[in-house]
């Protein structure tokens, strides 16, 4: 059975897309802990970050690293944090999130709602500057 990611991926779910390349998509966060919380997704559904082959891990966190630019361009924060967790969704993906503090990335605290509206703006906003 195909992941929640692989079904946002191939459109049966919608998702807000920042960017997307042949191998990975970097889609909002439904459940963000801040606004401009991104998800970096390889397009192959594989469990676990480190089953995900070096080059395509190298690949992924380059990927990742053009999207954190973006989102701390067009997120007031200090930093984008990174943090990988992979429990709650059998696909590996990494989280960026704009921080001011550590206490920032505590995915115990509760999760924002925002409505369809603020979410197409936030990734508006983030695409504006990702680099071509």
């Amino acid at each position: 059975m195909a992941s929640i990611f692989t079904k946002i991926i191939e459109g049966d779910i919608p998702g807000y897309f920042i960017a997307q390349s042949d191998k990975f998509v970097a889609i909002l966060d439904a459940f963000p802990l801040k606004k401009g919380h991104v998800l970096i997704i390889p397009r192959e559904e594989i469990d676990y970050v480190f089953d995900i082959e070096d080059d395509m891990l190298g690949e992924m966190m380059i990927f990742a690293k053009k999207v954190a630019t973006a989102i701390k361009a067009a997120i007031p924060c200090t930093k984008v944090g990174v943090c990988v967790v992979g429990l709650e969704v059998p696909h590996a993906h990494v989280h960026l999130i704009p921080i001011n503090s550590v206490a920032d990335i505590d995915f115990s605290q509760p999760k924002l709602k925002l409505e369809s509206i603020e979410m197409q703006d936030i990734c508006d906003r983030i695409k504006k500057y990702i680099l071509k």
